[in-house]
């Protein structure tokens, strides 16, 4: 029996499987088989007596592993697994604090707050507290008590260093004492209390010392500081804990993950057994090149070498684009091309660094018909702080929506609460009006409250009335207060990115749906006939969320972040955006180690790809509502020369641009000469004059492309940044 248990696994497999009873660092390299050698090594422990089924404790991060580890032991053994402590942090802490309630001073029935319970139980605190939420936002204040949790610090352990924190420290120290009462936990303090038993609670913390003599680890390199002190006090001097991770893999900072856990946990434990799972059964060679040569760049890892039996496979393909555009018009034609040799939407992804880059591409693949879903998140459309900005432009559109009123009345938070819209409502029924209308018959602060929302609608409709499309979305972005209220959210960039990304929507929009506007906006007699270019932008965005959306079990292209790619594989891989500042992110820059993560990031993204690995880059982006030009991400510079194949011809530093079209390269070929642009253009302008623009101010001429109607502009306004603008309705002056 114990040699059908093993049969099939490789040398270092076999070797971690079958480990003495003493702690061992199991570094399993991305599809190395680590789930197979955890399960195999709790069947092997319990096949040959070392242990029994509920001498075991194995810990992962998700119920899906959990289940799917439960599920193969029954397969292996003829065991009953029901009881065995197999489970995420959070739920063996919750059934361990269920058998020692009283000890933990909880009421048996105690209750469990999801996140945006939680949410709603501190928003509850504030209101009676009569804080300022405005000051104090509930998500940061959620965030701070997370992390401070996730610490292992309770309120009175918190180091103060100004008035602000101090004051969150006292909310937090009342939010405690709200949740005792109410006989309430949120998830961090299921881990926190459970670990405040096992500290104070000798009787108990010996008891379960001494019945798990067997402590298994999935995924060691995501455990925040909190969870590894958890680990040690359930552990003792005595058990055997076989943590299996991969550092490379570390890419949870933001989460409180602590990667330097792995590297303490050989130290403090004495670890002799450090096994390394280097053979990868997913990919071919030249991926798996490229991810070892990738991960060398970062200093502080413990080290390994993925390498395949399956043959180096085929090279890397990498393309430049001349825009984001047409990258995305790019891929649709490579994604076409895999369909039409057979392989399944499923078995291709796309990912990229930040979630407001779907936008281009989901648009791409929306023209093109191809069915798509977006992974563990929302297609752009769809994504709340995007519908909320469309609520305000539909209002301005057209006021009397009702359902675009009450989406976005209360939001930012104005003070307009569910008795006050009782009481619009119930005016608008008796006097058949929209809510809008109905405002007029709501008397007090509610009535004033009310007023004020429509007056700031009616002074964006006036504001706006004559701008183009793409400054009406940015104006009333800012205007409403959304921008501010995500800035103010400790994790609300993404949602900031989305909605500057909508801005590029709109302009993208007016670009290729044929609405041409002159300078002032009003559109251009080509436009005769279509309604006015923000209806016409409303319409789109609600058929591009509702259209091409694959149903449940439909074969679909995947899209997703790099982050939400983890544990995934796929045939054939995209990664896009390859671009300085973007991935690597430039936040990246700022932060402790930041960049060895972003490159971490990059390895999980490469070793996602089973057969082929497309790397894309685009010279010019709009972000952040602005084109911006950027050069290829370092981490493309990392990879090995000759493993890549360039689908485009590569260009020296200092060439000039090359604007559309795409070929198969068949590697990498001289660079293209670079562009000598003549000083003067057949539009009277020359590179380096200073301009003067209406909205950006003075700027200086950096590039001239283009003739007739369709001569364009490329100009640095400083920090207004470097725009692209069309001479022939950009109304230049010379400065």
């Amino acid at each position: 029996m114990s040699d059908r248990l093993l049969a099939g696994l490789n040398d270092k497999q076999l070797a971690a499987v079958t480990l003495p009873a003493q702690p061992a660092l199991i570094l399993a390299g991305a599809g190395s088989g680590k789930t197979r050698v955890l399960t195999t090594r709790i069947a092997w422990l319990i096949q040959t007596h070392q242990a029994s089924p509920q001498g075991i404790l194995a810990v992962t991060f998700t119920n899906k592993a959990a289940k799917e580890m439960v599920a193969r032991l029954g397969a292996m053994l003829p065991i009953n697994t029901r009881g065995m402590w197999i489970g995420t942090f959070h739920g063996l802490c919750n059934r361990l604090l269920r058998a020692h309630h009283r000890d933990a001073g909880l009421p048996q029935t105690f209750q469990i707050l999801d996140t945006a319970d939680q949410l709603s139980a501190i928003k509850r605190l504030l209101k009676g507290a009569g804080i300022d939420d405005e000051k104090y936002p509930p998500r940061n204040l959620q965030a701070f008590i997370n992390g401070a949790k996730e610490s292992g610090l309770r309120a009175g352990s918190v180091e103060v260093d100004d008035p602000y924190t101090r004051k969150f420290v006292e909310l937090y120290a009342m939010y405690d004492a709200q949740c005792q009462r109410e006989g309430v936990v949120d998830f961090a303090e299921l881990l926190l209390r459970c670990y405040e038993l096992l500290a104070r609670n000798e009787p108990t913390r010996r008891h379960y010392q001494q019945r798990f003599g067997h402590i298994l680890v999935d995924e060691f390199q995501d455990t925040n500081t909190l969870q590894y002190k958890w680990l040690k006090l359930l552990a003792g001097s005595h058990a055997a804990i076989f943590a299996v991770g991969d550092d490379d893999q570390s890419i949870y900072a933001f989460r409180g993950a602590n990667v330097g856990n792995m590297a303490d946990f050989e130290r403090e434990f004495r670890v002799a057994n450090v096994i390394r799972l280097e053979q990868n059964y997913r990919s071919h060679g030249n991926i798996l090149d490229a991810a070892n040569a990738l991960i060398r760049h970062n200093a502080r890892r413990l080290g390994k070498n993925l390498w395949t039996a399956e043959g180096t496979g085929e090279p890397v393909r990498v393309f430049e684009a001349g825009s984001d555009g047409l990258e995305a018009a790019w891929l649709v034609d490579e994604v076409k091309s895999l369909i039409a040799d057979g392989l399944a939407r499923r078995e291709v992804a796309v990912l990229y660094r930040s979630n407001a880059q779907s936008r281009v591409i989901e648009h791409a693949l929306f023209n093109a018909g191809i069915a798509y879903r977006v992974y563990g998140g929302l297609r752009f459309f769809e994504r709340a702080e995007v519908k909320h900005a469309l609520a305000y432009l539909r209002l301005i559109e057209n006021p009397a929506d009702d359902t675009a009123f009450l989406r976005v009345v209360n939001f930012p938070p104005r003070g307009i609460g569910a008795r006050t819209l009782e009481q619009l409502q119930d005016a608008a029924k008796a006097g058949g009006h929209s809510l809008c209308a109905a405002v007029g018959g709501v008397a007090g602060k509610a009535g004033a409250n009310l007023a004020a929302f429509v007056g700031l609608i009616d002074s964006l409709r006036f504001e706006t009335a004559n701008l183009p499309l793409a400054e009406i979305v940015e104006a009333v972005i800012d205007r409403s207060g959304l921008v501010a209220h995500y800035r103010a959210e400790r994790e609300g960039q993404e949602r900031v990115e989305n909605l500057e990304e909508l801005v590029n929507a709109a302009a993208a929009f007016v670009a290729e749906d044929g609405y041409a506007q002159d300078a002032s906006g009003t559109q251009a007699d080509g436009a005769a006939g279509l309604p006015s270019p923000l209806a016409g932008f409303l319409s789109h965005a609600s058929l591009e969320a509702g259209e091409n959306q694959a149903a449940e079990g439909q074969d679909a292209l995947q899209l997703m972040t790099v982050h939400a790619a983890k544990g995934l594989e796929f045939h054939a891989v995209f990664i896009t955006g390859l671009e300085e500042g973007l991935f690597p992110h430039e936040n990246s820059m700022q932060e402790l180690d930041g960049l060895e993560e972003e490159r971490r990031l990059m390895y999980v993204a490469i070793t996602r790809a089973r057969r082929r690995l497309y790397l894309s880059f685009a010279q010019s982006r709009m972000l952040h509502g602005q084109t911006r030009y950027g050069i290829r991400s370092r981490f493309i510079g990392e990879l090995p020369e000759g493993g890549l194949k360039w689908l485009t011809p590569r260009l020296r530093e200092g060439a000039g641009l090359r604007l559309g079209g795409w070929h198969d390269a068949g590697g990498a070929p001289p660079a293209a000469p670079a562009a000598t642009p003549s000083s003067q253009h057949t539009s009277g302008y020359r590179i380096g004059q200073t301009v003067r623009h209406a909205r950006f101010g003075e700027g200086v001429i950096i590039r001239l492309e283009g003739s007739g109607t369709d001569a364009r502009a490329k100009i640095n306004f400083g920090a207004q940044g470097v725009k692209e603008l069309l001479l022939s309705i950009a109304r230049l002056e010379a400065a």
